[in-house]
């Protein structure tokens, strides 16, 4: 079974060809993604107007919370499905699919109504106004309908990657990116849908990524598919793929917390147009940490196979491999942002006061970015491992810990440029933590070497 297809080679093969094998297609994926929702931003900066980014960053919050759920079971089931299949556990990994797909399924429509129902005091809590409710509320009524969609293709997604099919998951992530970008600009600017047509755009492709995942696991030559009896949700596989996942659902939900005390505080000592920058900023910096996130899904099922075959120092090889690659891609964001931001900001609106925000915000903002590659491995190389109540306390830290007290604390004396600074604070201190909680890991994982 260790064929081309197979993921038992990710206990042979070099580790260094292997990231390379993994992580290019899960890069490209992520960054095409990525750069999807920068040129989607763009349009609807261009086609809608200024208020309608501003409009659309306010949704960021509630985005991250609809994602959270789904993000949840994806990791977690990709992650078991890795460990299982690095123990030679075909039928568990196989039992893995079948309730990761029936828990994204029940997840995605409940958290969908829930969510619909209480649109408008929702957005209005995340700090909209009258001018930028009705760009949030259309854009999300879209999205919301299409949620279900959005949860099985991502987590069905992961799994294909770390069953041992890494170009085929870009190609799907591909695939819905080629479709969003064709359709986006028609239903914007031929159809004059606004920003409903950009979410419109996003369901549809959404929904094809979903129905290429579907015919690749019903498909028998597939190493890990769907089979009878294998979609009953079974409690233990639950906690499992739950446990795992959590890691990633209180990134999100945490992230939520930043969006909304950001664009807050952002409304109160900038403006609409202030949390327009915000958006634009996040869009740049998501761009960047896509590219780290893509070397994480390379580094998961290598980091997961071997730990699961008890091949530990390929597991810290993977590890440093991967540290090293996304430290060089952060650094080189941050060079970028603070060299050229008002040639980034003017592509996605003419409006002077929005440029001139958003240049002095990603400046500031952005200052410890080279750091962040750092963080952002460190956290899911915890998560590969199962040891997921490290990877969470130290997800948390830098968002809960460190980020929202700065913001809440430094625009009471530096104004918005406070707002601005309490990124690169929470990035400095966080990173110094999770140094030291490396350390701690990195010897017993030795020990654990030595004893084996």
């Amino acid at each position: 079974m260790a064929g081309k297809s197979s993921p038992h080679n990710l206990g042979t093969e070099g580790v260094g060809k292997l990231l390379l094998q993994y992580s290019v297609p899960a890069i490209i994926a992520t960054s095409a993604a990525s750069l999807y929702n920068i040129i989607d931003r763009i349009f609807i900066g261009q086609g809608v107007g200024p208020l309608a980014i501003s409009g659309l960053a306010l949704t960021f919050p509630l985005m991250n919370i609809t994602a959270a759920f789904g993000a949840m079971v994806g990791i977690g089931a990709s992650t078991m499905v890795s460990i299982r299949l690095g123990e030679h556990d075909r039928k568990g990994a196989t039992m893995i699919l079948g309730n990761a797909v029936m828990l994204n399924i029940i997840l995605g429509i409940v958290v969908a109504l829930a969510a619909f129902i209480f649109l408008e005091p929702i957005l209005y809590a995340l700090g909209a106004s009258k001018d930028t409710l009705p760009y949030a509320k259309e854009f999300m009524q879209i999205i919301l309908a299409g949620n279900v969609f959005t949860h099985l293709y991502l987590g069905m997604n992961s799994i294909m990657r770390a069953s041992g099919y890494p170009n085929k998951a870009m190609a799907t992530t591909l695939t819905t990116v080629i479709v969003n970008l064709a359709l986006a600009p028609v239903f914007i600017f031929v159809f004059k849908w606004g920003i409903r047509g950009a979410a419109l755009a996003t369901v549809i492709a959404q929904f094809i990524g979903t129905a290429s995942t579907v015919i690749h696991f019903s498909k028998i030559n597939s190493f890990v598919h769907f089979l009878p009896g294998y979609m009953r949700l079974k409690r233990a596989i639950i906690r499992d793929i739950v446990s795992i996942g959590m890691s990633n659902f209180f990134i999100l939900i945490s992230g939520s917390a930043v969006f909304l005390i950001m664009n807050l505080s952002l409304k109160k000592y900038g403006g609409d147009y202030a949390i327009g920058a915000f958006g634009i900023i996040g869009s740049i910096a998501n761009l960047v940490a896509m590219i780290v996130m893509g070397f994480n899904q390379g580094m998961q099922p290598i980091v997961g196979y071997n730990f699961g075959a008890r091949k530990i120092p390929r597991v810290i090889k993977a590890f440093k491999l991967t540290i090293l690659a996304a430290t060089c891609v952060t650094s080189f964001g941050f060079l970028l942002a603070e060299i050229f931001p008002k040639l980034i900001a003017t592509a996605f609106n003419n409006n002077s006061e929005l440029i001139n925000l958003s240049v002095t915000g990603m400046r500031l903002n952005l200052l410890m970015f080279p750091v962040v590659g750092f963080q952002i491995v460190t956290s899911s190389f915890f998560q590969s491992i199962g040891k997921a109540k490290i990877s969470i306390f130290l997800s948390l830290t830098r968002q809960v810990l460190f980020l929202i007290p700065a913001i809440l604390i430094l625009p009471h004396l530096w104004g918005l440029k406070g707002v601005w600074l309490g990124g690169p604070v929470a990035d400095f201190t966080s990173s110094l933590l999770t140094l030291f909680v490396l350390q701690w890991q990195i010897k017993k994982l030795h020990k654990k070497a030595n004893f084996l």
